[in-house]
């Protein structure tokens, strides 16, 4: 495996390289595609459709990780889901070439979803559904992560405080902050009851899908996890309290229609939205050192970036202490 400097400096070259290894003679058109975490373009082919081939960033997955997506994205591929799963070649969805890591899948076009419209939000409480009575029947995954307060919560607000990411002045008012988040999120939890965990997308945000006419394309499994089931459906969610509530009566109106749907999950919405915000800005803190990071996100590491997500982070206190968003099913 190679190491991060080589995985910086991975050069078109090398790309159109890995491709040919694969025996698709690749046109020499390389466009790179948005993708912080991995290493992602498009790439022409000659006499065929153009793919998408992923270079996984070292040390992040281990290979049975990647296997285990790959794997999951197939048979919701297999179910007829629009779920844009890896090619195989040779039997294998996982290559390497020259030291790094990489998948290709079919190229898929398409814009972001606009959640104003209600009929799309139907049609994506359908499509969630439909991967959760998938995920819900297979067996939990053995080497992805289990989303929970300690991984997606205490573990990165540990790390943000243990390497002064937070500034001196701060970090006592942080820490505090946090602790009172966390025992917030474990009421939450309580309030939720036992929710079945199931294999999720668990990344599953507007950004995630293509519009494609009438068709919609699933795209990037990459933080695929075992969770609950509303991890899958409230980064849908937008705008303000009012705002939300026909948002996710169109969700859960098109879920329902293929699954059951636990309404004492709508506890966790808000703990989940806190836990999202601190593992966010520890995953920035971890790459920032890196020039695409620095280029993409000059505003993180600024006193004015803390006092920012230190006061959302107070707002979310006071919404995980208020009713769940009401729904009738």
């Amino acid at each position: 495996m190679t190491d991060q400097t080589n995985y910086r400096e991975l050069g078109p070259a090398q790309i159109l390289d890995a491709v040919d290894s694969l025996g698709l003679r690749s046109d020499g058109r390389l466009l790179p595609l948005n993708s912080y975490e991995n290493r992602v373009y498009r790439v022409g082919i000659e006499e065929g459709q153009p793919i998408v081939v992923k270079f996984y960033r070292p040390g992040r997955w281990s290979d049975e990780a990647i296997l285990e997506e790959h794997a999951f994205a197939a048979e919701l591929a297999g179910d007829e889901l629009p779920v844009v799963a890896p090619l195989a070649h040779e039997g294998r969805t996982l290559h390497h070439a020259q030291g790094f890591r990489f998948a290709v899948s079919p190229c898929r076009g398409g814009h972001a979803p606009e959640l104003d419209r209600s009929e799309l939000l139907l049609q994506l409480g359908r499509l969630v559904a439909r991967i959760h009575l998938h995920g819900a029947r297979r067996q939990r995954f053995r080497h992805r992560p289990r989303l929970s307060l300690e991984t997606h919560g205490r573990i990165p607000a540990r790390f943000l405080l243990e390497r002064e990411f937070i500034p001196a002045e701060l970090s006592r008012v942080y820490s505090g902050l946090c602790g009172h988040l966390f025992q917030l999120v474990g009421a939450c939890l309580d309030r939720a009851g036992t929710s079945r965990e199931i294999c999720l997308h668990g990344d599953f945000h507007p950004g995630n899908v293509l519009v494609d006419g009438e068709r919609l394309h699933i795209v990037d499994l990459d933080d695929s996890m075992s969770g609950p089931a509303i991890q899958d459906l409230w980064m849908f969610l937008s705008g303000g309290r009012s705002e939300q509530i026909p948002q996710l009566a169109a969700l859960l109106a098109g879920y329902t229609e293929f699954r059951a749907f636990d309404a004492r999950e709508l506890h966790l919405v808000e703990a989940l939205r806190t836990l999202r915000m601190i593992h966010y800005a520890a995953w920035l803190a971890r790459r920032h050192e890196e020039p695409a990071f620095k280029q993409a996100f000059p505003w993180f590491n600024t006193p004015r970036y803390w006092d920012e997500h230190i006061l959302a982070l107070r707002e979310q206190a006071s919404l995980m202490e208020e009713p769940p968003l009401p729904w009738q099913a």
